[in-house]
């Protein structure tokens, strides 16, 4: 998906001595529609300093660079994952076309090095009968020693991943001491000039048949994103390698055999529904199909009912047999093959409606298996990268960083939300303490993300925010910010498994034209949730308006101004507006004993005017302001009114 990135390189958010420079931003912009290197960004500066001009527009020009770079460094990070994403597309495309073995190996190499952007890919196969694994294909390699290299189980990097199965990484080779280096794999590595090596198991069940591997030839740090992504990778060459064995053999076991035209029409017909379901697999995955695209056309193949489950939902005991195994297994009459990518267990396919599964029927659902983890993958993959930018536009509003009304409209309105809609900021925190600081990170990395998919649901925004979430989101007509807070901690603590605490603001309006707001309510919230966790309310959810003066004495900073204004902000602006006398009549009526007779006689002014301003304040402050609740809290508000104003005199 390609995303249009704004920067607002308006000249308000400039200091003066830059906004007296206009057009500092031309040539940068120059600059990036022709894609230029990082190094010409600094000509304009030093074209501006050598010719003499003003300080100021030498600042501007710095100013607007620096924009520029940031643009430059956001645009290249998306359009490499976009070229990694394309390039695994593309690779289940090829695959699916394939059918000759040299040719699916080349391939595999050529893609892999294509996905990873690394100086070298190459692929080794294991020997069985030599009990060593052996260099098959490279891409990228220059040292005819390094192409022709065997190596035992357990000696180098590729040894050790074919002996034991697992990944492993290195980001200085000869440095590294966790594999066993022989003179003869060294001199190798050392005539390719590699450093840093990544290399997967290409896994056929429990079987290792071979190694994939990613190479640099300078020091480099692979990710546990890449190291993910490869071992999907690996897992659909492998099942791409067996398909091509399998069809190999089965060319040579037909030409060998004279057998009845019944049992080859019969082999026959499995390996072309194979190679069907393969071809329709790839389309799917070519045109961003689903998982319950991927179920429906298995179930048109192998003429059952195919579904996908949740981790949670499936059968445990086949789930975790077929994760060990690498095989769909039969449950009572169904058959179950797990999704998995990277070690992470994901689900799993299950086929209902056919307990008599033909080998390769049952080839067919573990592929499809492979297919889905790869979906999910790049599923997981797009939501990650929506709720970045959900986060960056929270960050931004919370920092004031953006105060064009425009663009924050327009970046809103891309992610679904509308920022001229009435909101509340909502801050959440979880309760329970971790035993360690692992398990704290992933404990905050779940309420993140849960956070994140409940603010995509709801047109609203989250982020991470001191060790807790962030949300800011939409309230709904006739919805209050008490029933949205308490919603939305019980939602978060069920999607979590634990207790969260929700503290909410007051509703917001027109927040495009004052994003500083954001930041103030995000401090009410906070205060509100501070007061529930003092109160011994955790996991429950509270706006500001519970607690009414008590949120004074309860959180950690006296929002005094805060309080006066939703108690008789109303009186006080109608007042100032109209320079009535609301205020004074309010504090005589609490003094006279909440007597209009008596309050009359202090303000020198006759009742039926004191019933008629008390009339008025009724309409402001609502029908229960003088229920002995309500009146402590107005008394109390006008109190500290009084004193604040006294004190600007």
């Amino acid at each position: 998906m390609r995303r249009v990135i704004l920067v607002d390189m308006s000249r308000d958010h400039m200091p003066s001595a830059e906004r007296s420079a206009p057009g500092a931003e031309a040539p940068f912009l120059e600059l990036l529609a022709r894609g230029a290197s990082a190094d010409a960004y600094e000509q304009p500066v030093l074209l501006a300093r050598a010719e003499g001009l003003p300080p100021g527009r030498v600042a501007a020009l710095e100013h607007a660079k620096v924009l520029a770079l940031r643009v430059r460094s956001e645009m290249e990070g998306r359009r490499r994952r976009e070229a990694e994403l394309s390039a695994l597309f593309e690779t289940a495309h090829d695959l699916a076309g394939l059918r000759d073995l040299d040719a699916v190996l080349q391939a595999i190499v050529q893609r892999a090095r294509s996905l990873l952007s690394t100086d070298i890919a190459y692929l080794s196969l294991n020997d069985p009968a030599r009990g060593d694994t052996y260099m098959r294909v490279t891409e990228g390699s220059v040292a005819a020693r390094f192409q022709q290299l065997r190596l035992g189980m357990g000696e180098g990097l590729g040894g050790l991943v074919a002996q034991t199965a697992r990944p492993y990484v290195t980001d200085d080779y000869f440095r590294d001491d966790r594999f066993q280096h022989t003179r003869t794999i060294d001199a190798g590595v050392r005539d390719e000039g590699l450093v840093a090596i990544l290399g997967v198991p290409l896994m056929l069940g429990p079987h290792v048949i071979g190694v994939l591997f990613a190479a640099d030839r300078r020091a480099r740090v692979f990710e546990r994103e890449e190291i993910a992504l490869l071992g999907s990778f690996a897992a659909l060459a492998a099942a791409a390698i067996d398909t091509a064995n399998l069809l190999t053999e089965t060319r040579e076991a037909l030409a060998g055999l004279e057998r009845a035209n019944e049992i080859i029409r019969d082999r026959s017909g499995v390996i072309e529904r194979a190679s069907d379901v393969h071809d329709r697999l790839a389309e799917l995955v070519l045109r961003g199909g689903g998982v319950h695209d991927v179920s429906s056309a298995v179930s048109q193949v192998l003429d059952g009912s195919v579904r996908f489950a949740d981790a949670a939902d499936a059968p445990d005991g086949a789930l975790e047999a077929s994760r060990a195994e690498g095989h769909a297994v039969r449950h009572g009459e169904d058959w179950v093959a797990a999704v998995a990518a990277g070690g992470e267990l994901l689900g799993a396919l299950v086929l209902r409606g056919q307990p008599g599964l033909d080998p390769v029927d049952q080839r067919t659902l573990e592929r499809a298996a492979m297919v889905t983890s790869l979906l999910l993958l790049a599923r997981r993959s797009a939501s990650e990268a929506e709720q970045r930018v959900r986060g960056e536009l929270l960050d931004d509003l919370l920092d004031a960083r953006d105060r064009d009304p425009r663009l924050l409209r327009e970046r809103a309105a891309r992610l679904d939300a509308d920022l001229d809609a009435t909101h509340v900021v909502l801050a959440g925190r979880l309760d329970a303490t971790a035993a360690d600081a692992d398990q704290e990170a992933e404990a905050r990395r779940r309420l993140w993300s849960a956070a994140s998919h409940l603010a995509a649901t709801r047109h609203g925004l989250a982020a991470a925010r001191d060790g807790g979430t962030v949300l800011l989101l939409p309230l709904g007509p006739g919805d209050t910010a008490t029933g949205l807070a308490r919603r939305t901690a019980r939602e978060l603590g069920t999607a979590v498994h634990e207790a969260v605490t929700v503290g909410a603001s007051a509703p917001l309006h027109g927040l495009a034209a004052r994003p500083d707001a954001v930041a103030e309510a995000y401090a009410e919230g906070q205060r509100c949730l501070d007061a529930l966790r003092l109160l011994g309310r955790a996991g429950d959810g509270a706006a500001a308006e519970d607690f009414g003066f008590l949120g004074l004495l309860l959180a950690g900073s006296r929002d005094v101004p805060g309080f006066v204004g939703r108690t008789i902000g109303e009186v006080v602006t109608y007042d100032e507006k109209r320079g009535t006398d609301l205020l004074r009549t309010l504090d005589a009526y609490f003094a006279c004993g909440m007597s209009p007779a008596r309050t009359k006689d202090a303000l020198h002014v006759h009742v039926n005017t004191v019933a008629q301003r008390l009339e008025r304040v009724g309409r402001l402050l609502g029908p229960d302001w003088q229920s002995p609740a309500r009146a402590l809290e107005i008394q109390l508000a006008l109190r500290l009114h009084r004193l604040a104003s006294s004190g600007h005199h």
